[in-house]
């Protein structure tokens, strides 16, 4: 055990209390308990630049009461406590700097309710966003927050996910009615009931949502659903410039035009894309647009944004008419990460977001792309611009101290100019390890010590996901 756990500087005791923990969870879970050093690593980050931080050991829960029995054996010996649910995240969240116990939720993945006339599910936090997708569609119904990756509902939950369909259909924080959360001193709580409304006492639901499992451990979720529409109209249209197709993005909002999905490529993710999903997309500033509604209603919205448009300098517009021509560009859209990686062979790419208010979109992403252009990076930028959150994916070369610092020196430009505008550091990617510098600018003291003071009346031996979110 002691070669295990030495990996890392350990205060006095935390060797003994780790084998401890370790010894008193494998008379319970048995072979749900792994110490293999490639399962550890593997509930490490993963995704980022950051370094690899394993946890001691994976505990592979299937109840409430599993994560129960691993909180209590962890708070009694102060050992840290990280949950891990698909390892999607992108900022470092799953990391263990201090080692502990991964809490592996993939195996509560039941559906445990469907009310169809309530709009609503219960499920456990495992769940996949695709996974309960495919268990709704027979109804008639669907969960709309759509990250990209096919991330567990706990995880999204605790991010604060949002994705391509938050402009019409809002966050996490806007599609989660109610949790089961385990504390730090291994009680269960429920954050709220199935009604949709209430005035009674704190809103316990929205403080969990986001907190990256620093105040509790979720097990199970009442999320909202929505009804799949009657009709679905996507398309894509081209740009001069990114500039513009920003302008066209901030008129349609501002419109109030109803728009499900409004998504912005440079011309450098256009070609990107082309090459990985072979599309065939004039490689300008494009925007992916999707709208939801009757027959009539998308006619005519659709009908509006290509008056926007046009106004702009933006088409033509080409609609995806078929489900099977929709799909891919949403599959293509979601493979973006995936489809840089090829241009510059043997970089890490590294994805970051920013969010600003809408009316500022077109100067933040027109200084970024030119911050891009000035210091010879290739970043391709794309974006929720519907509701002015937008990402880069800059490729950079870890053998290259030089590239390394300029990464970085353009990704903190980025989120300064963010932060100026009157948005955030992070607009669906959490703030995690990697952005934790950034909190106190954006927040202040006082605040940081209000999420302090919370921080310490939830988990006061501070057990629950160390290192992450508070500086």
């Amino acid at each position: 055990m002691a070669e295990l756990v030495a990996e890392r500087p350990r205060a006095e005791g935390e060797v003994e209390a780790v084998e401890r923990v370790i010894a008193s969870l494998a008379k319970h879970f048995g072979d749900r308990l792994v110490t293999g050093r490639a399962v550890r690593e593997q509930h490490g980050n993963s995704v980022t630049w950051l370094p690899n931080e394993a946890p001691d050991a994976v505990v592979f829960v299937e109840s409430t009461q599993d994560v129960q029995i691993t909180v209590r054996a962890c708070a009694e010996h102060g050992v840290p406590v990280v949950a891990f649910g698909a390892g999607s995240s992108l900022e470092g969240q799953i990391n263990a700097p201090r080692g502990g116990i991964s809490i592996d939720l993939s195996r509560m993945n039941r559906v445990l309710a469907v009310n169809p006339e309530d709009l609503d599910c219960v499920v456990e936090p495992g769940v996949t966003r695709k996974q309960l997708n495919e268990h709704l569609r027979d109804a008639g119904l669907f969960f709309p927050i759509d990250p990209g990756a096919d991330a567990s509902l706990g995880g999204m939950a605790a991010t604060r996910a949002s994705g391509t369909n938050a402009v019409r259909y809002g966050t996490m924080k806007d599609n989660v009615i109610a949790m089961t959360v385990v504390l730090a001193n291994g009680e269960v709580i429920s954050t709220g009931s199935r009604a949709r409304k209430s005035s009674s006492g704190y809103d316990l639901t929205r403080l969990f949502i986001g907190s990256e499992g620093t105040l509790g451990i979720i097990t199970q979720l009442t999320l909202k659903l929505s009804g799949i529409p009657e009709a679905i109209s996507a398309g894509v249209c081209a740009f001069p410039t990114i500039r513009s197709a920003c302008d066209a993005v901030i008129l349609t909002i501002q419109s109030g035009l109803p728009v499900a999905r409004i998504e912005l490529l440079d011309e450098v993710q256009v070609k990107a894309c082309n090459a990985y999903s072979k599309l065939d997309l004039a490689e300008q500033p494009t925007l992916f647009v999707e709208f939801h509604g009757t027959e009539a209603g998308v006619a005519e919205q659709a009908a509006r944004f290509g008056e926007i448009a046009s106004e702009y300098g933006g088409g033509p517009f080409v609609w995806a008419t078929k489900p099977e021509e929709r799909s891919k560009l949403w599959q293509a859209r979601h493979d973006a990460y995936w489809a840089c990686l090829p241009l510059k062979p043997g970089a890490r790419a590294i994805a970051t977001d920013v969010c600003v208010p809408i009316s500022r979109l077109a100067e933040c992403v027109d200084e970024t792309k030119r911050d891009i252009e000035e210091m010879g990076l290739i970043a391709p930028i794309v974006g929720h611009v519907g509701d002015g959150n937008f990402h880069t994916v800059t490729l950079v070369d870890m053998e290259d101290p030089q590239d390394i610092a300029k990464v970085k020196d353009f990704m903190s430009r980025m989120v300064k100019r963010a932060l100026a505008m009157g948005g955030t550091a992070t607009g669906e990617h959490g703030v995690g390890q990697g952005k934790r510098k950034y909190m106190e600018a954006e927040h202040g003291t006082a605040a940081l010590d209000a999420m302090r003071a919370i921080k310490a009346a939830l988990d006061p031996k501070g057990i629950f996901n160390p290192g992450k979110i508070l500086p």
